[in-house]
């Protein structure tokens, strides 16, 4: 309401680059547009009322570093995108029946029943409602009556009497339908005996309770919340850095270790078939000589069985083997010479721990490995 009161404005706004603030000391900001007409036309007192990082605020919407640095990205890029200005809705609270139920007994209320016109103009419509102000209130979606003639425009005065106008014919016919449901939800939840919520308008400590408990906790340990919030690292939310840290929470910062070793396991399990092979090939290379010194010698690991001559012989890959030694020595030679170093080479180049080596297709091997 005024300059001081450490209150946080409501109602519509309009933002354009030039209200955009990457230099701010909470990191990253840019300026509310407050005061604006409607503002004015009450002749509210005030400035530089900011959308801007960290936890602290004396009357500005503070989102914490973290939230803030994804809201400017999405504002910069929409003026990078070709948008002139945007819009920033500020409510109280989500503006449904359940909300304005508990809320019912807030002097406030009329005032919010007016922005939970423009709310419910947004809701219907997933557009920014054009917003205009006259007779000190606000009016949305208004556009020049049918019967205006030659008028193109319509002119509002914030303090002055409103002009005629109208409201599009879907738009009205589904805002109405809308308010006329919420009306009755919210009728039936207050006759259910849905409990009000404490007035807390104009006292300052209207902090969301996490901040507050953050806030509580720096007074206990004798710091000013000042320094704390000060101490993170700029573009990461206090509750990161307390996620980070066993001495403060270790509850946290268990559940937080056991989430990134969970998200660990799931990306080694990922990834193709020669990103896996050249990751197992890096975590195998030798380590120093000197290293592997002062290690305990592993125990040794029991022998895996193989297909040797302690195998039992197959009987019918026997006779296959006969088969084949029957062909012409000739061409079983050349065709042993021309295998040897294609299997050579795809050997070294394709060896893994544990796996077998690839052979040509065609051969011998490739032919009746399967069966073996």
């Amino acid at each position: 309401m005024k300059q001081g009161d450490r209150q946080a404005p409501e109602g519509f706004y309009t933002i354009t680059p030039a209200q955009l603030n990457p230099n701010s000391h909470y990191y990253l900001s840019f300026d509310l547009g407050y005061p604006n007409q409607f503002d004015r036309a009450y002749g509210r007192t005030g400035s530089s009322v900011m959308v801007h990082g960290d936890c602290a605020s004396a009357g500005c919407y503070a989102m914490t570093d973290q939230q803030v640095s994804e809201i400017y990205a999405l504002a910069r890029e929409s003026f990078f995108g070709g948008q002139r200005a945007f819009q920033v809705q500020a409510y109280p609270f989500r503006m449904t029946p359940a909300s304005m139920a508990k809320h019912r007994d807030n002097p406030n209320m009329p005032f919010w029943q007016m922005l939970k016109e423009g709310n419910d103009h947004f809701e219907v419509t997933q557009r920014e409602p054009k917003v205009d102000v006259c007779d000190k209130r606000y009016v949305f979606d208004a556009e020049v009556p049918a019967d205006a003639g030659s008028v193109r425009q319509v002119s509002f005065n914030p303090i002055g009497t409103c002009p005629a106008y109208q409201v599009g014919r879907e738009i009205a016919a589904a805002v109405a339908e809308k308010q006329r449901k919420d009306r009755l939800q919210t009728a039936e939840l207050i006759s259910q005996g849905t409990p009000t919520v404490p007035v807390r308008t104009g006292i300052d400590g209207g902090m969301h309770p996490v901040f507050l408990a953050k806030f509580k906790n720096a007074r206990e340990a004798g710091d000013t919340a000042r320094t704390v919030v000060e101490a993170r690292t700029p573009g990461t939310s206090y509750l990161d850095a307390r996620s980070a840290s066993p001495s403060r929470d270790g509850a946290v910062a268990g559940s937080s270790s056991s989430q990134a070793s969970g998200a660990a396991s799931i990306s080694s399990e990922s990834g193709s078939f020669f990103s896996r092979l050249l990751r197992d090939r890096e975590e195998k290379k030798p380590e120093p000589a000197a290293k592997l010194a002062a290690a305990p010698a592993p125990k040794a690991a029991p022998a895996r069985p193989t297909s040797t001559a302690a195998a039992k012989p197959n009987p019918k890959v026997e006779r296959q083997r006969e088969a084949h030694a029957q062909l012409p020595q000739t061409q079983s030679r050349q065709e042993a010479r021309a295998e040897q170093p294609k299997m050579a080479a795809s050997a070294e180049t394709m060896a893994v721990s544990g796996a077998q080596p690839m052979v040509p297709t065609g051969s011998f091997e490739s032919r009746w490995s399967a069966i073996r």
